[in-house]
Formats: C-alpha cells, structure tokens, sequence
C-alpha cells in the first residue's frame, strides 16, 4: 500500500504505515505495568507482528494511538475561529482549539471543555469534518464544526491570540498542523466549494 492508498486521514502523517510504535514512545515503554518485569520488542505466539512483552509474566503491552478532539467554531456571521498558539509545538502559528479526549468523558463533553479553556467560547458541536492519522506523533485527530453559542474570546496560556476569520482570509501560511491544513481543506470542501486552499507550505511539518 502505497502512502496515497491508506484513506484520506493519512494525508496528514508521511511516516509509512507498519513501522511499529515510535521511537520515542517505544523508549518510555521499559517495564510491564503487570509485574515490573523488561519488555522486549519481538514476535509473540499468535500475534501478526512484533510485539512489547514481559519477558517474566508474558504481558503484552499494547501501543494505541491517543484521541485529539478538536474545534471548528463558527460565529454567527459564519466566520471560523482558530487560535494563536502560546504553547510549543506549533507556538505563535495559527490552530483550532482542541486537546486530548480525556478518560472519562465524551468526545462532545471534550470538545466542548477543550474549546472554552483555550477561547473562552461555549459551542454546540454539529457535523464531523473529518479524522485525521498522526503516525509520528500517535495520535488521531477528529475534527468537528460547531456553532458559538455563548462566552467571550479571550488570551489563554494556550492561545496569544482567538480570532474569527472568514473564509476567504484563511492564514494558510501560518497554519500550525499538517492535520489543522488538512481539516481546514475538507471544511472548505463541505462549506465553501467555490474556494480553493492553496498547497500545503513546507514548513507545516508538525
């Protein structure tokens, strides 16, 4: 399979699909979370590829990517807000609002949480604009339209800036994300068909 063959959530990741976990996920994974015994990276019986196992107890520890909820909030004019980043990766680019899903909650319950700690804005999340694989960093990505219901932007720790844009004056070269690129090119697709985003730029590697 080539890297144009695995779904459009893979044009966000140019990391080959089959490599195994990352490295640098896989040199935090030393010990079981069963015994404390090492883990070792190999074949295990019944298992198609290579696996972290307890070479005491047997365990297997399984990698799984991590779920990133995010936000396209629309004002009522219809303009899409995105955010200034004030955190690393991506510090000073532009951004949806969104962050990991945690264990206890919904992805709705998330992405309504996720965007008013970054923008102070209470939305009603609608329509799914698409999924998104991060392979090097583990994550998948979902992205969903929603309406601003409520609240007032303001400057967080995780936003320098929250600004509501229209369609046509996208910030393309100060995207942050391959996957912010890739969601603001399908939500164009969905809702402004006449527009058409310009090639991603180089430097959009995150």
């Amino acid at each position: 399979m080539t890297l144009d063959d695995r779904g459009p959530d893979g044009r966000s990741t140019d990391v080959e699909s089959g490599a195994g976990t990352p490295s640098w996920l896989a040199a935090s994974l030393n010990y079981c979370s069963n015994c404390g015994g090492e883990l070792q990276l190999g074949p295990v019986e019944g298992e198609e590829r290579h696996r972290l196992a307890c070479g005491s107890c047997g365990h297997i520890a399984y990698v799984n990517p991590r779920l990133v909820v995010t936000c396209l909030p629309l004002t009522r004019a219809g303009e899409l807000v995105l955010i200034r980043r004030g955190l690393e990766p991506g510090k000073g680019l532009w951004a949806q609002p969104g962050g990991f899903l945690e264990v206890d909650e919904t992805v709705t319950e998330g992405l309504i949480r996720e965007t008013f700690e970054e923008t102070g804005l209470v939305v009603a999340p609608g329509e799914i604009v698409g999924l998104y694989s991060r392979l090097e960093a583990a994550v998948v990505v979902l992205a969903v339209e929603a309406t601003v219901v409520d609240g007032s932007p303001r400057v967080t720790a995780e936003a320098l800036d929250v600004r509501a844009f229209r369609a046509e004056a996208i910030p393309w070269p100060q995207i942050a994300f391959k996957t912010t690129y890739w969601a603001l090119v399908d939500w164009l697709a969905l809702r402004h068909p006449e527009l058409r985003p310009p090639p991603r730029s180089r430097h959009i590697g995150r």
